[in-house]
């Protein structure tokens, strides 16, 4: 077998993939049991960053400050969009140093590098079904029962994968090559919450700023999850468009870039 490097900017290649699913499956499942293992509360860590945000937010943004919410208890409103967001910065901040962390098995045997970030991006579902079923609890407990509209749920869970493998496959490459990259992702996944409405909800945006403010991919995605699970807004078709435009842009960029610098990987790291 002759390995070849791939010439031009490419996107991904599905059917590498899928010969190479088992070393994906193996990736997935090390990086969840490395993430729970020797660990006394186990998959509770799911949770436990979530909920405790949510308490915070809700003594200092739902009881002080009077932040509105949209007519939703505060605790189940920002819980709500921090269980998006938190499987959103983990898989953001995770696949940019998959990179790095991999960087013994990247320089001995071939593989389609993009396993790596996605094997992060993927490990973090499990999480995410963790917390969720958290809220459904919540949701039960405040007497907030979901429509027909949940069946879009599926919808605002892709786009929410979709911008994080967007920008952790542009990371990534930039973190094995320029190591100030790790320093950055938290301050950039830190100031980017609070540029979402997590803690606030977008009616408190005018109007007239509404379409911009959702080339944030996650602004959509949030304000979907609110609206497909709590019923608080109508659904945010043109913002969610929007967001859903920039979360593909960020992915088919991501790709791109990715396979391009690929090659390099093994000599930088």
């Amino acid at each position: 077998m002759i390995i070849k490097p791939r010439k031009g900017w490419q996107l991904i290649d599905f059917k590498e993939l899928i010969e190479y699913r088992d070393l994906l499956y193996l990736l997935v499942s090390r990086n969840i049991k490395v993430r729970y293992s020797q660990t006394v509360l186990g998959g509770l860590w799911a949770i436990i960053q979530p909920f405790f945000m949510m308490i915070v937010f809700s003594i200092f943004f739902g009881n002080l400050a009077k932040v509105p919410s949209d007519g939703i208890p505060y605790p189940v409103f920002s819980y709500s969009a921090l269980i998006a967001w938190t499987y959103f910065a983990n898989s953001v901040t995770n696949s940019s140093n998959s990179i790095v962390s991999s960087g013994g098995l990247i320089s001995k045997v071939y593989f389609p590098r993009l396993i790596v970030p996605l094997s992060s991006v993927l490990s973090g579902l499990l999480d995410f079904v963790i917390a969720f079923v958290i809220l459904i609890g919540m949701m039960l407990y405040y007497h907030i029962y979901p429509t027909f509209m949940i069946l879009l749920l599926p919808i605002m869970v892709v786009l929410m994968m979709l911008a994080a493998t967007g920008v952790g496959m542009i990371l990534a490459p930039l973190n094995a090559k320029y190591r100030d990259i790790a320093y950055t992702v938290p301050f950039l996944v830190q100031f980017w919450m609070f540029a979402s409405p997590v803690v606030y909800p977008v009616s408190m945006v005018p109007e007239k700023y509404r379409l911009i403010y959702a080339i944030n991919p996650m602004t959509g995605v949030i304000e979907g999850f609110r609206s497909v699970l709590l019923g608080s807004v109508a659904f945010p078709m043109q913002m969610l468009l929007v967001s859903a435009a920039v979360s593909i842009a960020l992915f088919v960029t991501g790709a791109l870039y990715f396979r391009q610098t690929e090659r390099y990987f093994a000599d930088v790291i």
